[in-house]
């Protein structure tokens, strides 16, 4: 995980923060509850999380695909040269998957010259 540097404070100000005493931070801390709470700031969501607006995309694009089939017009069939193209590119996967691979020859990094 990566994290992140804290701000930098001058040497003044980080001895004025260790010479409060804690009836000046109970002080403080009650000022900033009057005045609307502590100020946070939202840090952004890990990678590989969820967000609010992903979620969003997602509920959209699910109601479009159930709902658009039902209001727009059937399309006639495609022609079947284009019907056939999705049945060659999965043979010729097929093919590939059975296809014994020559480890002598896919070597990465070798050492001999």
């Amino acid at each position: 995980m990566e994290r992140r540097a804290a701000p930098a404070m001058s040497s003044t100000a980080h001895r004025h923060r260790r010479m409060q005493t804690p009836a000046a931070l109970v002080e403080r801390k009650k000022k900033q509850q009057r005045s609307g709470g502590l100020s946070c700031q939202r840090t952004p969501p890990p990678p590989g999380c969820f967000t609010i607006q992903l979620l969003m995309v997602f509920l959209w694009a699910a109601a479009s695909l159930a709902f658009l089939p039902l209001v727009l017009p059937p399309l006639p069939p495609p022609p079947l040269s284009l019907l056939l193209v999705p049945v060659c590119l999965l043979a010729v996967l097929v093919a590939l998957a059975f296809v014994p691979l020559d480890a002598q020859n896919n070597v990465v990094g070798s050492s001999c010259l």
